[in-house]
């Protein structure tokens, strides 16, 4: 046992009246006396729930990370956090990631607990509970969902999210049938767990790994194998012993340890959507990760993961092909190899003892799935603070490119205008969405990838340059940049783009330009600031988001939570 005095010893140590308190009403749940005699009390929070197939098992597998704390000589106490189902929650999920980051934070710090795990799958729940987490710093461990099985349709897999968008655009275009795409949907989410893409659960899971805030193999496991249960009852005995040598979260999610995630995103092909995620936990933590930390770690490791949106495999073949510690050896030197992890090992240790069983799944630096792409930080006066776009999901001929804008408001805008056939729009056009970032839609959803028009579906057209201030899934594709920073509804520039502006796009270069001259576009500035309309929420957590999120550069954390904080309570319970 470490010298340093467990936490829940001045709840439940204490022979005296507030003892009694504490102790006698948590008897009620059946504990015995000898359970108060020291052992670590180990919370398991979870967010299971049946509104969405990332957690529905998520009470099964507690009680196997319980199996393995008794098992290690703690006491498992499990509590709930609100889920975030991403294909459920309205108006988006990324809304309530930051209230589920405080209710962790708050639950964790306000009881008598001694060391956490985090049970937790859909995109938004686990980055909000790693960061509540992150922000009381004490010895935490993850175990995710894991991915469901490979869809299956018509005799070939198809992938949950991207077939969605591709099906959906050949309905629109007149090559599906509207009965075809009714079948697909049946045969998509076969089992519980989270998508089976890459998108952003598999990413998050992974960078989990990466992290090395989880055991090894935690990210491709699928939900329904067995082999996850024996992971969560490992992880039960794992996170005794890390109570045990005071082995917190903050040694772990070190700067080495997001560089590794940040190579790792690269490697895989990860969704758009975990740059604002690993900028908000870093921030939980008091450490500074930019966008430019993406773009530079990023050019370090070529594309080795051959899964959709940026290539052709599912998660499951993924976990059959060794998942992340088998990447993290194919990495080889680019590897922060003597970075330490939860599981006693360092991520080198984890990465030798990994193998590629399937070459076709996870590539080589010598021969990689593609070149070297994680995401690229676009700037210039249109995004002076940044905008991102993920080449490997990209139409390579669309990354430069210079086209006349079409623009869309807000999103009722879009939709009210995008299937007109009057609609002046060409292949060489470039769609502009304002009003949905961290403040405008408020919670930045998942609209990037704007459908496109069908006047150009039915001419063959299936990709064009869409820039918004919105995120989108990631189990998407196309070339589509994202994240605009500041947003529109801050008073970015992007508010000030209007129909027929020219836009310049550079990838390659690293520029997002307006041909615009700045004298116009004082011009209106002035006229948007005159017409601007004050804010229709003005109660409740959506006004408390609004006044206080932070932009997407900075992880659209909220600004009073940024920075470390600790695991005290500040007044003694009485």
């Amino acid at each position: 046992m470490a010298d340093k005095p467990l936490r829940s010893a001045k709840s439940y140590g204490k022979l005296d009246r507030d003892g009694f308190i504490h102790r006698s009403w948590i008897k009620g749940t059946g504990l015995p006396d000898h359970v108060f005699d020291g052992r670590p009390i180990i919370g398991i929070c979870n967010t299971w729930s049946e509104l969405v197939t990332c957690q529905f098992h998520l009470r099964d597998l507690a009680e196997y990370v319980k199996r393995g704390v008794w098992e290690a000589g703690g006491v498992p106490i499990e509590f709930p956090a609100m889920s975030l189902p991403e294909t459920q929650m309205r108006p988006t999920a990324m809304l309530f990631r930051n209230l589920l980051a405080m209710e962790v934070e708050e639950s964790i710090r306000a009881n008598p607990i001694d060391g956490v795990v985090l049970l937790g799958g859909c995109d938004k729940t686990t980055p909000g509970q790693l960061m509540g987490a992150a922000s009381v710093d004490l010895p935490t461990m993850v175990v995710s969902s894991g991915p469901m099985l490979n869809g299956k349709f018509q005799g070939k897999d198809i992938g949950s999210g991207t077939d969605v968008w591709r099906f959906s655009e050949q309905v629109r275009a007149g090559e599906m049938s509207l009965k075809d795409f009714l079948s697909a949907e049946a045969g998509m989410s076969r089992s519980h767990g989270t998508c089976n893409t890459m998108g952003t659960a598999s990413t998050i899971a992974s960078l989990i790994e990466a992290l090395g805030v989880s055991l090894p193999n935690n990210a491709a496991l699928p939900g329904v194998d067995s082999r996850r249960k024996t992971l969560a009852h490992l992880t039960g005995m794992r996170i005794v012993e890390l109570v045990k040598q005071d082995v917190r979260l903050s040694q772990i999610l070190t700067r080495e340890a997001f560089e590794n995630a940040i190579l790792m995103h690269a490697a895989i092909g990860g969704s758009t959507n975990a740059v604002v995620h690993l900028i908000a936990l870093a921030g939980r933590v008091g450490l500074e990760l930019t966008l430019d930390d993406f773009d530079r770690i990023g050019r370090e490791a070529p594309l080795l993961v051959n899964l959709m949106p940026s290539g052709k495999y599912l998660m499951e073949d993924f976990c059959y092909a060794g998942g992340v510690p088998a990447v993290m050896n194919v990495l080889g030197e680019r590897l922060r190899r003597d970075v330490m992890t939860v599981s006693g090992h360092t991520q080198g240790e984890i990465a030798d003892a990994a193998q590629v069983w399937n070459s076709e799944v996870i590539g080589t630096p010598e021969a990689p799935i593609g070149p070297s792409s994680g995401v690229w930080v676009l700037r210039g006066n249109l995004a002076p603070r940044g905008a991102i776009i993920k080449p490997s999901a990209a139409t390579p001929e669309l990354l430069t490119h210079k086209g006349r804008a079409v623009v869309f408001e807000n999103i009722e805008d879009y939709h009210a205008r995008i299937d007109d056939p009057d609609l002046e729009v060409d292949e060489t056009s470039i769609l502009v969405l304002k009003g949905c970032g961290p403040k405008g839609y408020p919670g930045m959803p998942e609209v990037g990838n704007m459908a496109l028009p069908p006047k150009l579906l039915h001419k063959g057209v299936r990709d064009m340059v869409r820039i918004s201030d919105a995120r989108m899934s990631g189990t998407a594709y196309g070339t589509v940049i994202l994240h605009v920073a500041p947003e529109a509804e801050a008073g970015g520039p992007l508010a000030l783009v209007r129909n027929g502006d020219e836009i310049v796009v550079d990838g390659p270069n690293r520029s997002l330009e307006l041909l615009v001259d700045d004298a116009e576009l004082q011009r209106r500035r002035e006229d948007w600031e005159a017409t601007r309309e004050p804010s229709k929420f003005t109660r409740g957590w959506y006004k408390l988001y609004i006044d206080t999120v932070l932009q997407a550069d900075q992880g659209a954390d909220l600004e009073f939570l940024v920075g470390k904080s600790s695991s005290e309570v500040t007044r003694e319970s009485h």
